[in-house]
Formats: structure tokens, sequence, C-alpha cells
């Protein structure tokens, strides 16, 4: 089915279409709560990976946004250069966190809707580089999506407004999300659209709106205040919630978390407080403009996308610029259009709508040559701006001196009328041609060819002209600034994401650690590994606490013991007891997650009134199924029933100094009580 999928900075949105019409896709709306059941929100997928300290593994969009304690937000932003991002014990790619968010959007498409989402055409901000564009390309690669195309999302809105209104005419984009502010100017002539002129801002979005809110909410308090990690992400929820309601309200009461203190905001201050931000936002289309030679009133309509531009002040400081209305919300959704507009060139690529798509080169692109006169470094371009693509085009050059053994080929993007040195140019890569012996540079002469493929891939190759001898051909897969990851490292760091340990050096079974040869725990090849274990849930909950000293049980600290548990054992089985008063003892937060739990499955409750509570389950379980127990108890009264508690390899201990869970073999204490044979 041809799908578009918007991947956005703070939400994104998949598409398909359906034959005759476009449908959105709600892959997450069973976790939004109610206070976010905004307009078409149950649409919206956050591009966000969360932790929990109340669920196991890693959590993906509106679960991990509402639920999570730790999240990892704008990962799109870190592709330009594939930034490090910390997830509990390692550090793993910002390519393999989108990778994570790709899989995570497949699934609930196959598991929520029974749709299949096996390729797509993925939108990349307009002024996205070459390495933020292949790294998107890498990343659906790696969570099984192959890209049709990457295509920019001013284009993609247009064509979603182009299909419905079914006119000609040019058209300005206005996008301002939750990362980026792009300005594109495009004209669409009889189903082909062309760029005209492109301009943005990468850093600026509704992130640093909430900032400004954020901030505002602070001095208004009148006292710094110091959060807790939970109360810092509710904070963060609160002041996006608060921006949210500030577009359609006049003013908004927030409470601030930790205290029963509520804040009125009102959307005047807010408009104050981002006043600089919305003229900076206005400076890309200004630019384009003047690119163009262009008045306002040259444009035909101008469509508004990305939820930062539905701030009321946003929108009337564009139509105030533009000197005229912008099309409304209703015609061109801010939200889904971007979506909308992917799925719509899925189609055309697929043959499934009777109409024609070019997708052009954001960039220049070329190599870096010494100007001889200057002996200055200047740009040379290969393929041109806006080219159609996929395109392919070649340039003869030639060393500087004789007997080069070999040449570094520099790979910018870059505007030919600007210096090469201009901050707006970008160095891709540097790339070695080799020659294959000492040659003067009459012979050393060479062709070099660059093809640039819809998808975002860009090849190198070098030619002799004398010999028509490859000295170079390469594909692009590093970058300058940063590295750039294969398909097989990304998956490889995407299995952190499945739910890895929450400590580094926890250790891992072995002979001298473990006990006797022969022991379940042995680690040696004729040994069998372990592969069930029993935890005595509510034991492991209370860690040691003492309820007469007003001690509390925590299940977090359980589910963190189950998660290591799993990972220094790989592939075993966990079945986890809880009695019933545990329920009754935790936090109402705990309690509900532990119904979770228990809905799930990861978690069985003994009825109240067993005989032997818990700890008869979970010797009885571990008996039947020769389970090792998992368990800081004795089990005095068991033992002479299930005397094998004391073998001394059935029984493990569980420690967590310093942040650090331990599991090591333990013999409980015997019990003093003679045996069912009188000893």
């Amino acid at each position: 089915m041809a799908t578009g999928i918007d991947f956005g900075t703070t939400n994104s949105v998949v598409a398909q279409w359906t034959g005759d019409d476009v449908e959105v896709l709600s892959l997450d709306s069973d976790h939004l709560d109610s206070d976010w059941l905004y307009p078409s929100f149950e649409n919206l997928f956050p591009t966000i990976v969360g932790e929990s300290s109340l669920r196991l593994g890693t959590l993906f969009g509106w679960e991990a946004k509402l639920r999570s304690n730790r999240v990892i937000e704008a990962c799109k932003r870190m592709l330009k250069d594939d930034g490090g991002i910390q997830l509990r014990d390692r550090r793993i790619s910002a390519t393999a966190v989108a990778a994570g968010v790709f899989q995570a959007m497949r699934d609930r498409a196959e598991n929520n809707l029974l749709t299949s989402i096996d390729s797509a055409v993925i939108t990349v901000p307009a002024n996205a580089r070459g390495g933020a564009r292949y790294r998107t390309r890498a990343a659906a690669r790696a969570a099984g999506i192959q890209v049709k195309a990457l295509l920019n999302e001013p284009t993609a809105a247009a064509i979603s407004y182009m299909h419905d209104m079914e006119e000609d005419g040019r058209i300005m984009v206005f996008d301002w999300g939750g990362g980026t502010i792009d300005v594109t100017v495009l004209e669409h002539v009889d189903g082909v659209f062309e760029e005209l002129a492109s301009r943005g801002i990468t850093q600026l979005g509704g992130i640093e709106v909430d900032k400004r809110l954020r901030n505002l909410i602070f001095r208004k308090v009148g006292r710094s205040m110091s959060l807790s990690v939970g109360e810092e992400r509710e904070l963060d929820l609160a002041v996006e919630r608060t921006k949210i309601r500030l577009s359609v309200e006049e003013a908004v009461l927030t409470k601030i978390p930790g205290s029963s203190k509520l804040i009125e905001v009102t959307r005047d201050e807010l408009e104050n407080e981002i006043a600089d931000l919305v003229e900076q936002a206005l400076q890309p289309a200004r630019m384009c403009l003047n690119d163009l030679g262009m008045d306002p009133d040259a444009i035909d309509g101008v469509l508004m996308i990305g939820g930062t531009s539905q701030m009321p002040c946003v929108r009337h400081a564009v139509e105030r610029f533009m000197n005229d209305e912008t099309v409304p919300a209703d015609i061109c959704h801010p939200m889904t259009a971007v979506a909308r507009g992917a799925a719509i060139a899925a189609a055309i690529f697929d043959n499934e709508l009777d109409s024609s798509l070019v997708v052009s080169s954001m960039y220049a692109l070329g190599t870096g040559i010494t100007d001889p006169k200057t002996n200055k470094k200047t740009f040379s371009t290969i393929i041109k701006q806006h080219s159609p693509l996929p395109i392919s085009e070649e340039k003869k050059y030639a060393p500087i001196d004789d007997n080069r053994t070999s040449l570094s080929v520099s790979v910018w993007e870059a505007d030919p009328e600007k210096p090469l040195e201009d901050k707006e140019n970008f160095q891709l890569t540097t790339l070695q041609l080799k020659y294959p012996r000492p040659l003067p540079a009459k012979d050393a002469t060479f062709t070099l060819r660059y093809t640039y493929t819809q998808d975002g891939l860009l090849h190198v190759r070098a030619t002799l002209d004398k010999t028509n001898m490859v000295v170079l051909d390469q594909e692009i897969t590093n970058f300058t600034h940063g590295n750039t990851l294969t398909l097989a490292e990304i998956q490889r760091q995407m299995t952190a994401l499945e739910g890895v340990p929450r400590t580094a050096s926890a250790p891992q079974p072995s002979q001298s650690a473990v006990g006797q040869s022969g022991s379940i725990f042995h680690s040696s090849p004729e040994a069998s590994p372990t592969k069930t274990f029993i935890v005595d849930g509510s034991n492991i909950a209370w860690g040691g606490g003492d309820i007469r000293r007003g001690d509390l049980p925590s299940f977090a600290r359980l589910l963190d013991a189950v998660d290591a548990l799993k990972a220094e054992f790989p592939g075993a089985t966990a079945d986890v007891i809880v009695d019933a008063a545990l329920a009754h003892q935790i936090t109402h937060l705990e309690s509900e997650a532990l119904k979770d739990a228990m809905r799930s499955g990861l978690v069985t409750q003994v009825p109240a009134g067993t005989n032997g509570k818990a700890d008869r389950m979970v010797a009885t379980l571990a008996s039947r199924k020769k389970a090792v127990v998992v368990t800081n108890d004795s089990f005095k009264e068991l033992q002479a029933e299930f005397p094998w508690l004391l073998d001394g390899d059935r029984v493990l201990g569980a420690t967590n100094p310093g942040g650090v869970w331990l599991f090591l073999p333990r013999t409980p204490i015997r019990s003093k009580r003679p045996d069912v044979n009188g000893r």
C-alpha cells in the first residue's frame, strides 16, 4: 500500500493511499489520555523514546510521552551529526533511536490497524543537509522500511493542498513545527511541482517556545524550585499543554508539580515572551522573496504547516507580512498535510495516480578546487541546485602538479554564489582518489561523476580520461560532521531499545562465581544454562524494608530487578509472584502499574486466603518447573516440604549495591524444626 511518513521533530504522522483518497492512521490513540484529546491528536505519534521505572523495556509514542520518567526527544534534530544519546547504561546513536521510532510505528500499524508499512515516501525538512537525509533513510531501512523517495516537507504539504484543490499556482509553505522553521516557494503547473526557493532555520521551533514559556512560569512562581526527575517531566508536559491551550484560550491555569499552587498564564504574556522568535521565523520568508525578486502579491496562497504555525500570533504575523489571509486550517490541515502529501506522492510513484511528480535536489553538489590564480579554495558545481532526481552529472578535473599518487576529493553541498567557507555551505565528506602510479598532470586528468538518487543516496565515481581506469568508486556513507553507521550497526544498536540492562556491570554467570561443576548456574559449554526463574516478587519489592518503621515496598524496584535478571540470563523466562497485600502497600501510581502488569501476564497475584500465601506458590511452581527461585527469604516453613531449597543451586539472592543488581547463589538458613523424617 502506498504510504507516506511525516517524520517530525516532535510528532510523526503516517498516511496511506486507499485507492481514491488518503487515510491518516491513528497508530497509538489507545495510549492517548483524555486531557490530550485535542483535534487530530489521535493521528499523531510522538517522536519520543521513553523510560519508565514502572515498566520494562523502552516506550514509544504517546505511552513514552505521557508515562515516562525520562524521555529522549528531538532525535530528528540530532541526525545532522548523529549525536550519541544515553540510554540506561550505554550510548546509542540518534540514527538507532530514529530507527526505533520507525519500527514502533510499523509495529503499531501491523498490530493495531492490520496494515503493513514495507515501503514509504518519507519527508525531511527542506533545508536538511545530506548527512541528515542519509541518516533518515538509514533509520527507516534499519526498521525494515524501503524508502521510495525523500520528499521535502513543504513539497509534501503543497501536494496535499493542490491534490484537494486541483489548481495550478505559486504558493508559499510556512512550515514551523517542533524543531525547525522552513519556508518554501513552489510552483505547480500540470501536476509538476518546482521548488523555486527555500530558506530555513534548523534550531528554531516549538522546543524554543516551550523553553520561553517555562521561564515565564518560573518567574511567576517567584522563587527557585527544586523538582525531582518525575516532577520535571510533569512540568514539561504541563508547559506544552498550556502552550496548546493558549492557541484557543485567552488564559490558562497551570499546576506546578509538587505543589498545590496554580499559575495563570495569558496569551498576551506568552506572545510578548516569544515576539522575537516570531520575528526570526519571518526571516526565511523574506529571504525567499528576495531570492526570487518577488513581492508578496506574486504568491497565490500561503500554507501554514506544523504545530507552532498555528499559534494565533504566528498566523497573524505571516498575514501581516504577506498582506493576505493564509489558507484556513480546515483546507490544509497543519498536522497531517505533510503525511497526506507523502502518501499521494507514494501513489504517484506506484502509478496508482495519473499524475507526475519530480523530486529535486535542495542544494548544488560539487567539489572544492584550488584556484591557480589566487591559490584559494572555491566551489565547483557538478549537480546544480533544484536538479530533478535521480540525476547523474560529471565534470573534468586535473591535479595542480605532477607525480601525484593520490588526491583528496572533497564533497560539498554549497551555494555557487558564495565563498566556500560561508557558513551556509556544508562539506559532506572527503574521499581519496588513488592513482595506479605517479603520473604527470597531463596524464592524471579525470572525470568526476556524481549520481544522486531520489531516495537520498549520492555515489561518486572518478575515471582517468586517458585510460578509462576507475580510480574512485564510492557511495557516500560517512560524513565530515559526525559518523554514519552501517545498517548492521544501526540494527545492533536498536537492540538496546528492546530492554537492555540498566546496570553496565551486572555480573555474568561463570563457573567461579556460581558454585560447583554441574550446578545449573555453571556456564561451561557442557552445561545447559538456566532458562526458568520464579521470582518472589513481594520479597524483592520490599528489599529489606520494614513496615513497622514506615517503609513501603517498591514495584519499580521489582521491575528493575526482573529487567536486570533477564539481561544477565538472556533467553530466560521469569514468572513473578506477588501476594495480595502488595497492591495495598505500594503507592496509588504504582498500584495502577501493578494492575497493568497483572493484566499483561507479567505478574501473577496470589488470591487472598491462599494457604501459605505467595511463598508456597513460589516454591510449588519452582518444584514443578524445576526452576530457580529468586528471593532473599529463607522459606523456613517450607524447607521440610521442599528440601531442594537447601541444595545450594536452586536459589538466587538479589541485591542492589550501588545501583547494580547482583544475582548470586545462596543457601537459605536451615530451619531448626525437624523435617518430615524426624531429623
